[in-house]
């Protein structure tokens, strides 16, 4: 016969009078699972607990405050009356002070408090404040989230177009002499015909990208930057004309069983 479900606040209680330091419980009640929602946010778990919480409606929850700032969550364990779940709550921190540091993440613990301290104590707690030692020294080392930088100025550019039928280059006195052999190199044409620098369209879309991507990376070394641009079409297309309506035509019916 399976156990019945301890009650939440009770449990909750005697647990956080068993946690070493001093700790403290505090019991909310949910009738929605957006009331839920706020906590969820806070979870410093990426397992089962997250799954949990964001799956079923829990109805209430207990909030464990201890020393140092320390919090932990808990609640029933959905279709499992003799557990609950147990997870840290994040510091209130920036996102980016998070990246890089594993997150500490929950554990099932019995519906005995005795036990469930025991085991929040051995297994969670080290993890928890491993993770926010991480988190600390990432506040010393890393006060302001990483900005991409602006790119360097140049004097020096090499546009390239996209034409209407596919072909990509520029005409030929408008690529710097350094950018030529690059071109060259990487399966640009001289098309005298056309007096420019092409990429056949043959070559593919994917086998183009690449080549463009290295084109880029090579003239980027060398202080020469490169633009992409679209041809402008030469001339305005014609209106398209009107949809004329047309007769839907008429089949014969079709012949009955005794038809002959």
């Amino acid at each position: 016969m399976p156990s019945a479900r301890a009650d939440l606040s009770l449990f909750a209680s005697a647990l956080a009078a068993r946690l070493p330091g001093q700790w403290t419980s505090d019991y909310q009640q949910h009738l929605t699972f957006e009331s839920q929602c706020a906590t969820i946010d806070r979870l410093w778990d990426c397992g089962h607990v997250e799954y949990i919480v964001s799956q079923y409606v829990l109805g209430h929850e207990a909030i464990l405050h201890g020393p140092d700032g320390q919090h932990l969550y808990v609640t029933d364990r959905p279709l499992r009356p003799g557990q609950f779940v147990v997870a840290p709550l994040c510091p209130d921190v920036e996102p980016h002070h998070f990246v890089g540091i594993e997150e500490p993440s929950g554990i099932v613990v019995p519906n005995g408090p005795v036990r469930a301290a025991a085991h929040i104590a051995r297994r969670l707690l080290p993890r928890y404040e491993a993770a926010r030692d991480a988190v600390r020294r990432s506040l010393v080392e890393r006060p302001e989230p990483p900005r991409r930088t602006a790119p360097p100025q140049v004097d020096q550019t090499l546009t390239l177009t996209w034409y209407e039928d596919g072909a990509l280059g520029a005409p030929y006195e408008d690529v710097l002499e350094e950018a030529r052999e690059v071109l060259y190199v990487h399966g640009f044409q001289y098309a005298p015909h056309q007096a420019a620098f092409l990429l056949p369209a043959s070559y593919g879309e994917t086998d183009r990208a690449l080549r463009l991507q290295a084109v880029a990376l090579r003239l980027a070394a060398a202080g020469i930057g490169v633009n992409l641009r679209h041809a402008t079409p030469s001339a305005t297309l014609p209106p398209r004309p009107p949809a004329v309506a047309r007769p839907v035509p008429v089949l014969p019916a079709a012949p009955t069983a005794h038809a002959r």
